[in-house]
């Protein structure tokens, strides 16, 4: 045989294969504003928004996934049900996916804090909770894994099938306690907008903010996810904005060595992240890079950090699409980075810098595509989300 069979067949057989992992975050909508509205919709197997929220996911088939928009419920039923009457039955051809791992999180929506938070008068509307909500636990999030989350704090409820006590949450964290925080202030009187009262109740995270160990085949990586305040729906104070810009500073924080310091968790664990840590930020942000209402470039917080991975962002051809549909929505930046379909990039996935990254996409596919009626929008109706879903596969180096 030839010298060059020879090279070939020891470059084949001698070079290590790379395991990769998808990371993926999706805000389903699957929210509902009376408290129990979602169980009682995934207890059958045919809701038909649930089916096209379900067979996205089988279609990506991620190892590691984070839901926005479902609905905490203390029994964890709704997470539950929607894997077994959806994720666990094949969509329209597509393969059943089995996630062993499971968080429902506790969220701070809905949650009353007894004081007139957005000066409405009253006290007891979804704006005077302690994240916007109807009802507590509306708009929460879960943690979905192929593989361990690596804890059994009884501190930490609704994780099934954890292994290890190291899920930190940060719940309760007050906005206060945050230094330098950007809390808004009256421009009629120029006063705090909150009262010292409500300050003392006041929790910066919006639902929560969550680091869960997964416990790959190839190392521990932390799941860093949260879902920060819309940046609108409030005045010149501009207060939902500045959380939202705070909230994501909690998560720039947490992975800077020395800054964290301040950060107290929900069992009194002060302090952030291991500098020598592997992690993914994952969530809607509510924050676009170029455009929209975020206050101060609020993303470019993680965008620019230096443990992020600079990898170019993700892109789908339904986006370009609906941009040319939509020449009057936001269309500053590119507009193939758009993750919602009212034309911005809000939804991210982030790895450390010391992860390599080997792909990445948006589940947003153009009307010439035969999976389009997954993504399609007739009026004001969403087939699925007016978010997409997005991914990304990395390995441990």
């Amino acid at each position: 045989m030839s010298l060059y069979f020879w090279v070939f067949y020891l470059s084949i057989i001698l070079t290590p294969t790379t395991e990769t992992f998808r990371f993926a975050t999706f805000n389903t909508a699957l929210s509902r504003n009376e408290a129990g509205g979602l169980i009682t919709e995934l207890s059958t197997s045919n809701h038909q928004q649930a089916k096209n929220v379900a067979e996205i996911i089988q279609r990506v088939n991620p190892d590691v996934l984070a839901l926005q928009e479902f609905d905490y419920d203390e029994g964890g039923k709704a997470l539950q049900l929607f894997q077994d009457n959806y994720l666990r039955i094949g969509q329209h051809g597509a393969q059943p996916i089995d996630f062993k791992y499971t968080y429902a999180v506790p969220s701070n929506t809905g949650i009353p804090s007894g004081r007139d938070l957005d000066k409405d008068g009253k006290i007891d509307g979804p704006g005077d909770a302690l994240g916007f909500g109807c009802h507590p636990g509306q708009y929460a999030f879960a943690i979905l894994s192929k593989y361990p989350i690596r804890n059994t704090s009884p501190n930490t409820p609704r994780c099934q099938g954890c292994v290890k006590d190291n899920i930190r949450t940060f719940q309760h964290f007050l906005w206060k306690d945050m230094p330098g925080a950007k809390l808004p202030k009256n421009p009629a009187t120029g006063e705090t907008w909150y009262s010292a009262e409500a300050l003392e109740i006041f929790r910066l995270s919006s639902k929560n903010h969550v680091d869960v160990p997964i416990e790959l085949p190839t190392g521990i990586i932390h799941l860093l996810v949260a879902h920060p305040t819309p940046p609108v729906f409030d005045g010149d104070e501009d207060r939902n904005g500045l959380r939202n810009f705070d909230e994501i500073r909690l998560l720039a924080d947490y992975i800077t060595p020395g800054k964290a310091d301040y950060l107290y968790d929900d069992n009194g664990q002060k302090g952030g992240l291991d500098a020598t840590a592997h992690f993914v930020i994952m969530g809607d942000m509510n924050a676009d890079p170029v455009e929209g209402d975020s206050t101060d470039n609020a993303i470019h917080q993680l965008l620019n950090h230096p443990r992020i991975h600079q990898h170019p962002a993700p892109t789908s051809p339904g986006s370009k699409e609906n941009a040319q549909l939509n020449p009057d929505t936001y269309n500053k930046g590119n507009p193939a980075h758009q993750t919602a379909s009212w034309g911005l990039r809000v939804d991210y996935v982030l790895p450390s810098r010391d992860l390599k990254v080997y792909a990445s996409g948006v589940f947003w596919h153009n009307s010439s595509n035969p999976l389009y009626y997954l993504v399609e929008k007739q009026g004001e109706t969403e087939a699925s989300s007016d978010h997409h879903l997005v991914w990304a596969d990395i390995a441990l180096p």
